[in-house]
């Protein structure tokens, strides 16, 4: 059976997508813990982080990055955080989250019901930012 993320990267469920290239995507999250708050996630069902074949690490760690820097672009929070936990979804994902206090990076601390036309607005800034840099993977 299919993940709630492969169920969103394959259509089947709404995302607000960020990123898409042939190995992973990077959409916004509907429980954020701050205006942003993006995952990053391999195409391929990997339920646990380590279990990634070293390359694809690698790539999802690199598009994590260019989209955290386009996150400190648009956002300009104290810094980008990323968290890699990994227990609510069964599949390798990483949150970025730009945060402006510390408190913002615990997961009792979502932001419930958060605005659809705010989610919508922050993905756009992000796919802007990134287009403007010139990222292959931008949406």
């Amino acid at each position: 059976m299919p993940t709630l993320f492969t169920r969103i990267i394959d259509g089947e469920i709404p995302g607000r997508f960020v990123w898409r290239d042939e190995r992973c995507v990077a959409f916004l999250t509907i429980a954020p813990l701050a205006p942003g708050h993006v995952l990053v996630v391999p195409i391929e069902e990997v339920d646990h982080w380590i279990d990634l074949e070293l390359d694809l690490l690698a790539h999802v760690m690199d598009v994590a990055r260019t989209v955290a820097r386009a996150q400190q672009e648009v956002f300009q929070p104290t810094k980008v955080g990323v968290i890699v936990a990994g227990e609510e979804v069964p599949h390798a994902h990483v949150h970025l989250v730009p945060f402006t206090s510390i408190d913002q990076l615990n997961f009792a601390n979502t932001i419930q019901d958060p605005d659809p036309a705010a989610l919508d607005r922050a993905a756009e800034q992000i796919r802007t930012a990134l287009r403007r840099s010139g990222a292959a993977g931008s949406d």
